[in-house]
């Protein structure tokens, strides 16, 4: 099975041109452009661009609100073609998306929808989700960050750290998480989301972490000093934040499989281009059998992390339970991710070692991608609850 055929997996032709138009566009627009990106650390708002004129950023919303009328799996097959070459715009779009405009369609009012989403879904602004703080990463629900209600204001005080989207020169707003209540007996308060728009006194966004790897996407810490919002920037019902923030995890870890079954298959092509006009000895390197074994399985993991992460696609857009499935998928697909990366720099050689190859970029990209929306350890544990343990 050749690396790109996509003919194996169910698609509808629909999903196959759509596969087929991203991956042109990645290969034309994206991956040009992407070593200059991760050397000096700038995210191309012309890329962000047109993505949104391709309609990327809408692929899963419904037509009335000015989506695209598609699906998890349109979303996904759009992100696994972006990853392929360049993790950092793979990863603006699945923010975006799933941590930018997906909170807002789902839980936000019809006031809300109306003033935000059309920007959202047209590439024209993007938005960020400030869950993750010193003190509360995969336990989300230790959040310190408060917000109390003054007249008809929320007053926001706390920080958030490792913000994506927050602050580009598109970036309309933060969603935060903010203890609203604290809980009577001590224990883990009400927790809600409120939409902080950027510019509000008191909302400071930090300069960008200096990032091991995502070089050319948009990272930061925020602060919240006093900063002041309307009352009706609540979003969602008062105290289902968190509740709410687990739902829309879900369908982000299927996104995630998505960029890392991208990842996988971007190190896989690669290493069989190289491995096909590299001379060793006279010889391709390819013609040696531990070469073409290390391949055999570089494809191996690209295909079952596929198939995991259309599995799960298809479960949501079924509307069937799927959180186990997102997070096999995520562990199946960040495996892959890395494993691949590793592999294919080693074929690569000394020039694995050199950023301006891609290899070289996805070896230092694809580590978070086992750590962000949930970490290997916290997929396990949900698999493992998923089959009655640790309860």
């Amino acid at each position: 099975m050749a690396v790109l055929d996509l003919s194996a997996y169910g698609l509808t032709e629909e999903q196959r041109e759509l596969a087929a138009m991203v991956r042109t566009f990645a290969d034309e627009v994206v991956a040009p452009q992407a070593y200059e990106a991760d050397r000096t650390k700038t995210l191309s708002m012309d890329v962000v661009r047109g993505m949104g004129e391709l309609g990327l950023f809408g692929l899963p919303f419904p037509e009335e609100v000015g989506g695209q009328g598609g699906d998890s799996v349109a979303l996904g097959l759009a992100i696994e073609g972006l990853g392929r070459v360049d993790q950092s715009v793979a990863i603006t779009l699945e923010a975006g998306v799933c941590l930018g405009a997906m909170p807002v369609f789902r839980f936000g009012t019809d006031a809300q929808r109306g003033a935000l989403l059309p920007d959202l879904l047209a590439g024209r602004a993007l938005a960020g989700f400030g869950l993750t703080e010193p003190e509360a990463g995969s336990d989300a629900g230790g959040t310190r960050t408060t917000a109390r209600l003054e007249g008809d204001e929320w007053v926001i005080d706390g920080s958030k750290q490792f913000i994506t989207n927050s602050g580009t020169p598109l970036t309309r707003f933060v969603t935060v998480t903010a203890v609203t209540a604290p809980a009577p007996n001590g224990g883990r308060g009400e927790i809600s989301t409120i939409i902080v728009p950027n510019g509000t006194p008191g909302f400071t966004v930090g300069p960008a972490y200096d990032k091991v790897g995502w070089h050319a996407s948009d990272t930061h810490p925020l602060t919240f000093d006093g900063a002041r919002v309307p009352a009706e920037n609540l979003l969602g019902e008062r105290g289902r934040g968190f509740a709410n923030f687990l739902s829309i995890l879900d369908e982000g870890r299927v996104a995630i499989a998505a960029l890392s079954t991208g990842a996988a298959e971007g190190c896989l092509e690669a290493a069989l281009d190289y491995a096909g006009s590299r001379q060793v000895f006279g010889q391709a390197l390819g013609s040696r059998q531990a070469i073409q074994f290390m391949l055999a399985r570089m494809q191996l993991r690209v295909h079952n992390a596929r198939l995991a992460w259309l599995h799960a696609a298809r479960l949501r857009d079924a509307g069937r339970p799927f959180g186990a499935e997102a997070a096999i998928a995520k562990l199946t697909a960040s495996d892959a991710a890395m494993d691949n990366a590793r592999d294919a720099t080693q074929i690569f050689g000394g020039n694995g070692f050199m950023n301006e190859y891609p290899v070289a970029r996805h070896y230092r990209d694809s580590k978070i991608l086992e750590i962000g929306e949930g970490t290997t350890e916290v997929q396990l544990l949900l698999i493992a609850r998923a089959l009655g343990l640790g309860r």
